[in-house]
C-alpha cells in the first residue's frame, strides 16, 4: 500500500467506528523516542521517519506536527502524500489542538491509542476538545484494523547488566527505589518506560534499534518486585539471575490485569508524563494517586561513580576509534576516493566493533556533506548520499553503545579549503561550545537559565539554531533521557551533580552546509562559598576540534586557553592508546591555536 492508500484505509475504518480524527504519535506503549518496528505507525502511515513527530487524520485533511530539526527532512518525504506539514512554534502554524477545534465541530470525536499516549498528555488533549464540545477517545488502536503486515511485539531474549557496570545490584536499586518511594507517601511504582526499567532491573535488550533495551512492564513495591515480559523473551539463566534479585516474572499482558486488581489501600508514586494513559486509566479509582517526576527517571539521570567511570573509559575507546577512523578518511581523500556519506557512516561502525566492549551505534550516524549539513537530523541513504571531495566541510554526528557507557559526538570536519564565512560561523558556534564547558552556576540553576551562553554569540549577529542545547544521556541505555536538559525551553529540573548532558551549539545554512560542535559533559561541583555550592561541567568527550576552522581573533583569552587545554587532553589521553605513526598525526591535529 501507498501513503494515499494507507490514508484511504484508516479513513474507512474512522468511519466505521464514528470517528472523526485519529491521532497517530511517534511513541511506543512504552513511550519511547526510538521505538521497536511495530509501533512505528507514524512513519508506516506517513513515509515521514524522522524520531518525533504526529500525524493528525481526518475525512479531509492530515497533517504532520513536527519541530525544527526535521522541517528539511519532512518536506520532503512528505511529498506527494497528500499529508501537510506543519511546523512546530513557528509563528502563525496552529498547535494540534489548534486545528482540531477549528476542524471539527461540536459533538465530533478524537481518537488514539492510549497505549502510545501518556496520561499527562491525553488528559490535556482531553480537557482541551471538552472545552468545544468535542470527545475525546483513548481506547482504540485503528492501526491494528488497517495495518495488515503490522509486526509483532519484539521477541528478543533480555539479558542482565552486570553490577560491575552499574555500580549497584537490582536488589540494592529496589531497595533505593523503596526508601525513596517511603519519603514521598507512596508504596509502589508501575513502570511504563524500556528505560527506566532497564535501570531499575539492571535488564538489557535488542528490542529497540541503537537502544539496549527489551520491551517489558515494571511494578515495585515493598511487598514484590515483578517483570511483565514475553515468555519467550526469557531463558533460564535470566529468570535464574531475576529470582536471585527477588524479582517475580509474569506474562507480558498480564499487566493491565494486575493493575486493575492492586488493593485499595495501594499508594502509587505516578509521573503523569511517564505512565501511559492505558496504564492509568487501570489503575483502581480507590487507590491514591500521588504526582511527581519519576523516582526512577531521577535516580538514573544521576550517575553513581562507577557509571562515570565506565563513561570516561568508554570515552577513551570512543575516541581512538573516531581517530583511526578520521586518518582513514583524510587518506582516502588524498588517495582520490571518494566515499559517499553513507559508506563512511558505515566504517566509522566498523571501526568502533573493533575497540573493547561495543554493542553498537548509540544512534543512526549523521555525516551530512556541504548542504546535506544544514539538515539538522539528516540521514545517508545509498541512492541519494553525496560522495565526498577534498573540499568543503562535513558534520559527522555519531555515537556508541558500550557496556560500560553511552557516546554521543558531533565534530565539523574541513574537507579541504573553506572560505571565511565558514570559518567565523563555525568560531561563533565553538564560542557558545565553550561558554557552556566553562559555565559556573549555584546550585539548583536549570538548564534553560543557562542555554543562554550556547546561544548569545549567535543572538548577536541575529542568528540561532532551531534544536536543543543540550540533552540527558544514559549509561549504556538511551542516548537521549530526561529530566534534565539544556534548552530555551522551561524546564523545572535542575542540573545535578552526576548529570550527564550534551553540549551542541550549531548554525545551519539551508542548502550550503551545517555546523555542529557536541561533547558530553557531567555536572561536578566547582566550588564552595559563603554563598552556597557552584557547579560547572567536566567535559567527558575525547576528540580533536578541527583547527583549519577557527578564526582566531574571534576568540577571548579564555577561549583560547580552554580551547587549547582541551586539545592537550585529547592528544594525553590518546596517544598512548595510538600507534606511533597515529600519534604524530593527532600531535599535528592538536598544535595550539
Amino acid at each position: 500500500m501507498d501513503i494515499q492508500s494507507r490514508l484511504s484505509a484508516l479513513r474507512t475504518a474512522m468511519s466505521r467506528h464514528q470517528i472523526d480524527a485519529f491521532i497517530i504519535p511517534s511513541m511506543d506503549a512504552h513511550l519511547s523516542e526510538y521505538t521497536p518496528q511495530r509501533w512505528k505507525g507514524r512513519g508506516w502511515i506517513s513515509g515521514f521517519n524522522g524520531s518525533a513527530g504526529t500525524v493528525v487524520v481526518t475525512a479531509e485533511k492530515a497533517g504532520l506536527w513536527t519541530d525544527s530539526r526535521y522541517f528539511l527532512q519532512a518536506g520532503e518525504q512528505l511529498k506527494g502524500s497528500t499529508i501537510e506539514l506543519y511546523k512546530e512554534a513557528v509563528p502563525g502554524v496552529p498547535t494540534i489542538e489548534e486545528f482540531l477545534t477549528a476542524e471539527l465541530a461540536e459533538g465530533k470525536t478524537v481518537a488514539c491509542d492510549g497505549a502510545c499516549y501518556a496520561h499527562a498528555q491525553a488528559a490535556g488533549m482531553a480537557n482541551t476538545l471538552d472545552n468545544f464540545g468535542i470527545k475525546f477517545r483513548t481506547d482504540i488502536d485503528l492501526l491494528d484494523e488497517v495495518w495488515e503486515d503490522r509486526p509483532a511485539v519484539p521477541a528478543g531474549k533480555l539479558f542482565e547488566q552486570s553490577a560491575e557496570y552499574a555500580g549497584y545490584t537490582a536488589k540494592e536499586k529496589i531497595g533505593i527505589i523503596n526508601a525513596e518511594l517511603k519519603k514521598r507517601g507512596a508504596d509502589a511504582v508501575i513502570i511504563t518506560m524500556m528505560d527506566e526499567l532497564a535501570w531499575a532491573f539492571n535488564v538489557r535488550g535488542y528490542d529497540v534499534e541503537f537502544n539496549p533495551v527489551g520491551v517489558a512492564y515494571g511494578f515495585i513495591s515493598e511487598k514484590e518486585s515483578v517483570l511483565f515480559v514475553k515468555p519467550e523473551k526469557v531463558d533460564d539463566k535470566f529468570r535464574a539471575g531475576m529470582e536471585e534479585q527477588g524479582i517475580t516474572i509474569r506474562a507480558y499482558e498480564d499487566i493491565l490485569a494486575y493493575i486493575a486488581a492492586l488493593p485499595k489501600s495501594q499508594k502509587l508514586f505516578v509521573d503523569a508524563k511517564r505512565i501511559s494513559e492505558r496504564l492509568y486509566a487501570a489503575i483502581p479509582e480507590e487507590c491514591k494517586i500521588i504526582e511527581g517526576v519519576s523516582i526512577i527517571t531521577m535516580l538514573k539521570a544521576v550517575k553513581n561513580d562507577t557509571e562515570l567511570n565506565g563513561v570516561r573509559t568508554a570515552m577513551i575507546r570512543d575516541g581512538v576509534s573516531l581517530t583511526r577512523f578520521l586518518i582513514w578518511l583524510e587518506k582516502t581523500l588524498e588517495d582520490g576516493n571518494h566515499p559517499t556519506e553513507y559508506e563512511i557512516g558505515k566504517v566509522l561502525t566498523e571501526y568502533r566493533a573493533k575497540g573493547d566492549k561495543f554493542y553498537g551505534d548509540s544512534f543512526g550516524t549523521i555525516a551530512g556533506y556541504k548542504a546535506h549539513g544544514a539538515i539538522v537530523h539528516y540521514e545517508a541513504k545509498p541512492d541519494s548520499a553525496f560522495a565526498l571531495y577534498p573540499e568543503g566541510i562535513l558534520l559527522l554526528d555519531s555515537g556508541g553503545q558500550y557496556l560500560d557507557g553511552t557516546t554521543d559526538i558531533t565534530r565539523t570536519i574541513a574537507l579541504g579549503p573553506v572560505d571565511d564565512e565558514i570559518k567565523e560561523d563555525y568560531t561563533l558556534v565553538l564560542k557558545g561550545h565553550i561558554g557552556i564547558a566553562l559555565a559556573q552556576f549555584p546550585e539548583g540553576t536549570r538548564g534553560s537559565q543557562i542555554d543562554i551562553l550556547a546561544r548569545k554569540p549567535l543572538w548577536d549577529r541575529g542568528w540561532n539554531y532551531g534544536h536543543g542545547t543540550g540533552h540527558g544521556v544514559g549509561c549504556f541505555l538511551n542516548v537521549h533521557e530526561g529530566p534534565q536538559n539544556i534548552r530555551t525551553d522551561v524546564n523545572p529540573t535542575p542540573l545535578e551533580v552526576g548529570m550527564i548532558t550534551s553540549n551542541e551549539p550549531g548554525i545551519y545554512r539551508a542548502g550550503k552546509y551545517g555546523i555542529r560542535i557536541e561533547n558530553l559533559v557531567v555536572t561536578k561541583v566547582n566550588a564552595e562559598t559563603e554563598f552556597g555550592r557552584f557547579l560547572g561541567f567536566e567535559t567527558l568527550t575525547i576528540c580533536y576540534f578541527d583547527n583549519r576552522l577557527v578564526k582566531k581573533e574571534l576568540l577571548t583569552q579564555a577561549e583560547i586557553n580552554w580551547y587549547n587545554q582541551y586539545q592537550e587532553m585529547v592528544y594525553a589521553k590518546l596517544s598512548p592508546e595510538l600507534t606511533a605513526e597515529e600519534a604524530a598525526w593527532l600531535r599535528q591535529k592538536t598544535e595550539k591555536i
